[in-house]
């Protein structure tokens, strides 16, 4: 393969890793130079979160408008799996907290250009908010809940329509697709500028203070990608879910990994989806689903660094309370944004349960935004390739129960 070829079609993992080894020699070596590289990787960030909400938009309407009512999804299923395997990263967090109990240090309240919720109230109260949303305003703001709602909406009504009016948008769908494969062509360009500005502007030690938190989040969302969701999905398809777990680490997780947007990396899903021949109807609305709601990885960031802060002011824990964390920081993580950073500010809602006052709970964003190099791409790994890993989950199962019937 000559460079042109490797360049345009070659394998996008090794790309990206040398994109990342370039940035660290860039960072350290030139940082004067590196300082200003960022602007590649905000060019490519931009690029991405600019195309992601029209993505899912019209993905999501042409997959409603041209469902056909005989059809049998697996939608249900799949969203069990998505509310189970979020409370279950919660509940793993709290005892991994628990059993590595970390401590921080709270240096001075941080600048917010948003107010984070107050309370668990407020997280509904915002959601409702969210899905009644202007449907331009939620393209623009990238708010993916009211864009959710807004094609879910579309697409009930639209399945009167007309065929041609529904080839339209599955003709949109596919042309936005492929933008989003052209512009993830250019993540190692972007990766390389992120890394580079980053290690030139903040060096390494800044995430050397927090490193016992790093390994608690890092180990956490380790052990639910190949000890938890390998349980969850064998007790679904009942045999070794291992080569199915490590095909969605590798295709779908690594390059999450990189991009840090579950919403960006639908595409990178449903490609995969296609090619483990999985049911259209279902992947189709759950993978973009997934995006929004299913968040493993949220539930486990807002659960270690509200229990550090907890851990840090010698507050005690009992059972009971410890369950009803895990269940506040499910249900807030259901409602983070599928964007870079979008679980932190729901940090102070889970706070706030142990009466943590609100300056204090952004104390511990502010460590959370210090770690997020590390942190946001270890939990948009886990949130995405879970989405393809549930979904996947249900197919197979639904299809060797149609087999077995038959």
């Amino acid at each position: 393969m000559n460079f042109k070829n490797f360049i345009l079609r070659g394998n996008l993992v090794v790309q990206i890793s040398i994109g990342l080894m370039l940035g660290i020699v860039s960072g350290i070596f030139f940082p004067a130079v590196s300082s200003s590289l960022y602007v590649l990787g905000e060019l490519f960030l931009t690029a991405l979160k600019a195309a992601a909400p029209i993505l899912v938009f019209f993905l999501i309407i042409s997959s409603i408008a041209n469902h056909k009512s005989e059809q049998k999804t697996n939608i249900r299923s799949v969203l069990y799996l998505y509310l189970l395997g979020t409370f279950l990263s919660a509940v793993t967090a709290v005892l991994a907290s628990a059993i590595f109990p970390s401590t921080i240090t709270l240096r001075g309240e941080q600048t917010m250009d948003m107010l984070p919720p107050s309370g668990i109230f407020d997280v509904f109260r915002d959601i409702l908010f969210k899905i009644v949303d202007n449907p331009v305003n939620a393209l623009v703001s990238t708010n993916f809940i009211g864009i959710l709602a807004w094609a879910i909406g579309f697409g009930i009504f639209m399945r009167k329509c007309s065929d041609q009016t529904k080839q339209l948008f599955n003709d949109l769908s596919d042309i936005l697709i492929k933008i989003i494969r052209v512009i993830i062509r250019f993540a190692p360009i972007g990766i390389f500028g992120l890394v580079a500005s980053t290690i030139a502007e903040t060096g390494i030690s800044t995430l050397l203070e927090y490193l016992h938190v790093v390994l608690v989040l890092v180990g956490t969302m380790l052990f639910i990608a190949l000890v938890i969701n390998p349980l969850i999905v064998y007790l679904k398809i009942k045999r070794n879910p291992y080569p199915l777990v490590f095909t969605c680490l590798k295709e779908s997780g690594i390059t999450a990994f990189f991009i840090r947007s579950s919403a960006a990396n639908v595409p990178v899903n449903l490609n995969l989806a296609r090619k483990l021949d999985l049911d259209k109807d279902t992947y189709s609305v759950s993978i973009p689903l997934g995006a929004t709601i299913n968040m493993e990885g949220a539930a486990v960031t807002i659960t270690v660094l509200t229990l550090a802060a907890v851990h840090t002011l010698g507050i005690e824990i009992d059972l009971l309370t410890a369950i009803l964390l895990s269940i506040i920081s499910a249900l807030g993580a259901c409602g983070a944004s599928g964007v870079p950073g979008g679980s932190l500010l729901l940090i102070p809602v889970a706070a706030s349960l142990f009466n943590i006052p609100t300056d204090t709970a952004m104390m511990v964003v502010g460590v959370g935004m210090t770690i997020s190099v590390i942190q946001d791409s270890m939990e948009t790994a886990l949130n995405s390739s879970t989405d393809i890993l549930f979904t996947a989950a249900a197919c197979i199962a639904e299809k060797e129960k149609s087999q077995e019937k038959n």
